[in-house]
């Protein structure tokens, strides 16, 4: 166990940033400074950064020679899968949007074929300014060693500096590229909880040099033996080893096979820790992918409407239009609940635990908005508002009750369609070959 996760075991090292909380000091340790190589002092903050998670702050100072060096580590575990950020800077606004960088997340620009490669660069906690910045005094560094050995290089690097301060004042737009295969970087969305239109997050499954790269090793899948009592194995929970997501103590995952009424088949999965009591539920479709996309609106006319079963797939997104609201598909992973539960999930997601709400990242204005937005929630619940519900799945493995079955519901409208090429390729799609994979 590293020191880390036994801090954490012990309790209360990692705490929401606060000016205002005077217990909420750094650690300071004696280190050795690689300029001077005489001691300085290293100054260790745990904190946890909205929608992200654990991180350490440092920061190096030396009072012999004056050198400074400020870096972040993620504390978290590595994500599950990768993530790509991709936002399109559009106003000076968003040179203010927040960044966690960490250090095997790579940059690009586009518009100017410019790239910073992973593990250049340590992990940062700035802005969009701030990375343009740091970006041009890492380019400014060894000028005037290149002036004097190669003087045409130096002349190109200053041209691309200008070209790099040119983009803060955001003349044009352009386009900022984050790819993390970790999945511990993030780019701040100042409007939630409604959808950020100029920000698209998406969600990959790593390679083998990405996990070569991050350190990971994955162990090969062995071949499982086939179930040939598929009856037996419905009315069987299966039990497997696993460790708890939040304090990676020892914890059993249990998982069943459901046949929904009227739809398919699903697994439903179930974790508990002993240690830490953490609870986390998923469901993954036990069929293929549709060939068309599935989109169901409910119109809520009765609070019995809250009571209808609700399958919702990782891949589908959640729209409430009377609300502006939009929840992304990977945003609280597959559910098989109520629709009274998807919409405490979508509260308790956007403001009970969303930590814009606490720490030095608290305004009024936010506030109200994400507590106006609770309360909207809630009149939904108790049937006092005339909303549709839209549940939006290119894969077509989601689905709401339709409680006159077989007879139609006539407050519930299913439209198939025809995936878009972004949406196939989202889902990994394209590339997927079914027929004559084995020919040369």
């Amino acid at each position: 166990m590293s020191v880390i996760e036994e801090e954490r075991v012990r309790g209360g090292v990692f705490k929401d940033i606060n000016a205002d909380d005077e217990d909420h000091q750094p650690t300071v340790i004696e280190s050795l400074c690689m300029n001077c190589y005489k001691n300085g002092s290293t100054r260790l903050l745990f904190t946890k950064i909205p929608f992200f998670k654990e991180i350490i702050i440092s920061s190096f100072t030396c009072p012999h020679c004056n050198w400074t060096n400020t870096e972040i580590q993620s504390a978290g575990r590595i994500q599950e899968q990768g993530v790509l950020y991709t936002l399109q800077v559009k106003t000076k606004q968003d040179m203010n949007r927040e960044v966690v960088k960490s250090d095997s997340a790579s940059t690009r620009i586009p518009q100017l074929d410019f790239e910073i490669p992973p593990f250049t660069q340590k992990g940062s906690l700035s802005t969009i300014e701030g990375l343009l910045d740091r970006a041009v005094a890492g380019l400014e560094q060894d000028q005037p060693i290149r002036k004097g050995t190669d003087p045409a290089v130096a002349e190109k690097i200053d041209e691309f500096i200008q070209k790099l301060k040119k983009l803060k004042e955001v003349e044009e737009e352009f386009t900022l590229i984050i790819d993390d295969p970790s999945g511990n970087s993030f780019i701040e969305n100042p409007f939630v909880p409604q959808k950020d239109t100029a920000l698209s997050v998406t969600y990959y499954n790593r390679t083998a040099e990405h996990n070569a790269a991050l350190g990971i090793e994955v162990e090969e899948k062995q071949d499982e033996k086939t179930v040939d009592d598929i009856d037996a194995m419905r009315n069987e929970v299966l039990v497997f080893n696993t460790n708890c997501p939040e304090c990676n103590a020892p914890a059993n995952t249990n998982m069943k096979l459901v046949q929904i009424p009227h739809f398919k088949e699903v697994i439903i999965m179930a974790t508990n820790c002993d240690s830490c009591g953490h609870r986390t539920n998923e469901v993954k479709s036990g069929g293929a992918t549709e060939e068309l996309g599935t989109r169901i609106t409910l119109h809520l006319t009765d609070p019995s409407d809250m009571s209808r079963d609700l399958l919702k797939s990782e891949t589908c997104s959640v729209l409430i239009p009377e609300l502006e609201f939009e929840l992304g598909m990977a945003a609280v992973g597959g559910k098989f609940t109520t629709l009274e539960g998807l919409l405490k999930d979508i509260k308790d997601l956007i403001v009970s635990k969303n930590p814009f709400m606490c720490g030095d990242s608290f305004t009024a204005d936010r506030a109200g908005k994400l507590e106006l937005f609770g309360q909207k929630i809630d009149k939904i619940m108790a049937g006092e508002m005339d909303v549709h519900i839209i549940l939006d799945d290119p894969t077509g493995n989601s689905y709401i009750q339709n409680v006159y079955a077989p007879d139609p519901d006539p407050e519930l409208k299913i439209e198939k369609y025809t995936r878009t090429f972004e949406q196939n390729e989202d889902l990994g799609l394209n590339d997927m070959k079914t027929e004559g994979y084995a020919e040369k």
